[in-house]
């Protein structure tokens, strides 16, 4: 029921918008003689303001043309590379302009978050990586928007389709997965090595991932686990309704998640739309086009699979079967020390209050056979979840230390010898007391 509320919540506030939208132009209009006055600037503001708050927002777009390599602008395209039914992977194509060679970097292969948000929420993580490497990405569906006939998606399917991107992909491809895909990648990781697959990542970097949440749990971990399946079965999940292609498919709705996390920080937002409004007053352009490509993409919303939310809920959140050695793919155990051929790298930010510290690098303890120089860690000083993966710190601090281990793992499976990075050292990581000293993790002792 709460879709159908949903639905038509809108379609009260539909009117009110028509009505606001008339309103705001004639506010505005340059026939008005009085749109300069300070009155009418404050209805147009309002006006623009309450349009934010209660229309739709559909999937933005990565809007990736260019990027720039020694100096050189370079065009950049988007190419479908494979079409399944709950994912898109994404090439973004550098075409190189006559005259300039094109170069030979690494494939990097960036598994977006099915989380609630699409994966344009990683266009600065994306457009960061461009200048040096081939970059590819899961695009996944909205899942109102997928026939029932298409069938089922759930955690089982998510890790299917990874192994099927990378073996498509060929070898020598590295991964990075950001956020919640953290344990489907390094369960496909762990399948490909035990399978002996020949297309095995040589890299997977795990971002701001819940590997084991019982590590510092966050106000997330905690209503995952003190909850049942059950009250999440009956009291989140909905039928998907006419029109939209895939009704009555059971799913998670976007705007459930998208409550969940502006709950969590009410107050924030609401300053940020009391500020949008001083500021569409004051005529404050750069700082009213800020806020809006924010929430352009924070507002956009797209909806999960009832089962693998619920399954994802049941197998990370509150049976922590990765880490204890019980998660099971189609039949056969998850063994993460299997991994031998891949090098695993941990990122975390310092505050994040999603995925709280340790809980990404658990990973490392788990891939026990991965050569001693091949396992890093990293925590960043000073940046909370979405600064792990965007913003300044991802690209001035974060990215030139991904750069360097993608490259110096490169180079280890190109001569076959030790490269100068100091290894990953159980039992201690980066932090602010520590300075980093240049190279990807922290100096061993």
């Amino acid at each position: 029921m709460n879709y159908y509320a949903y639905e038509l919540a809108h379609a009260i506030v539909h009117p009110l918008r028509l009505g606001a939208e008339a309103l705001k132009y004639g506010a505005e209009s340059p026939f008005n003689p009085f749109s300069s006055t300070p009155f009418n600037r404050s209805i147009a503001a309002a006006c623009e303001v309450f349009e934010n708050v209660t229309r739709r927002y559909g999937k933005p777009l990565f809007a990736l043309k260019e990027t720039r390599i020694n100096g050189v602008s370079v065009p950049v395209s988007e190419q479908l590379i494979e079409a399944k039914p709950f994912c898109n992977l994404i090439h973004f194509k550098r075409q190189f302009p006559e005259g300039i060679p094109a170069t030979n970097d690494p494939k990097v292969l960036i598994v977006a978050p099915m989380s609630g948000h699409y994966a344009t929420l990683l266009r600065g993580t994306v457009a960061a990586m461009l200048p040096e490497h081939e970059v590819y990405i899961t695009d996944w569906a909205d899942a109102r928007e997928v026939p029932l006939f298409e069938g089922r998606f759930d955690l089982d399917s998510f890790i299917e389709y990874l192994i099927g991107f990378i073996q498509t992909l060929g070898p020598q491809t590295h991964v990075i997965a950001v956020c919640q895909p953290a344990v489907p990648a390094l369960a496909a990781a762990a399948v490909m090595a035990a399978n002996d697959d020949p297309m095995q990542p040589a890299s997977l970097t795990l971002m701001g991932g819940p590997i084991d949440t019982r590590r510092n749990p966050t106000a997330v971990n905690e209503l995952a686990r003190n909850k049942s399946i059950g009250w999440f079965e009956n009291n989140v999940i909905s039928i998907v309704p006419p029109p939209h292609a895939g009704a009555m498919r059971r799913v998670y709705p976007g705007f459930m998640q998208l409550t969940g996390f502006m709950t969590m920080n009410l107050e924030r937002h609401m300053n940020a739309h009391v500020g949008l409004f001083n500021d569409l007053v004051k005529g404050d352009c750069d700082s009213v086009k800020g806020h809006q490509d924010f929430y352009e993409e924070y507002l956009a919303v797209m909806d999960l699979t009832a089962e693998f939310y619920l399954q994802t809920v049941e197998t990370v959140f509150q049976e922590h079967l990765l880490p204890d050695g019980r998660m099971m793919h189609n039949g056969q155990r998850v063994d993460c020390s299997k991994i031998r051929k891949t090098a695993i790298i941990t990122i975390e930010g310092e505050r994040d209050d999603i995925c709280g510290l340790g809980q990404t690098e658990a990973a490392q303890l788990l891939c026990t056979n991965v050569a001693d120089d091949e396992r890093f860690h990293y925590v960043q000083p000073g940046v909370g979840h979405y600064g792990v993966f965007n913003g300044t710190r991802w690209r001035t601090e974060i990215q030139p230390r991904l750069r360097q281990m993608i490259r110096s793992v490169e180079r280890k499976r190109r001569v076959g010898t030790r490269v100068e990075v100091k290894p990953y050292i159980g039992g201690w990581s980066l932090t602010p007391d520590r300075p980093a000293n240049g190279l990807l993790n922290a100096p061993a002792d």
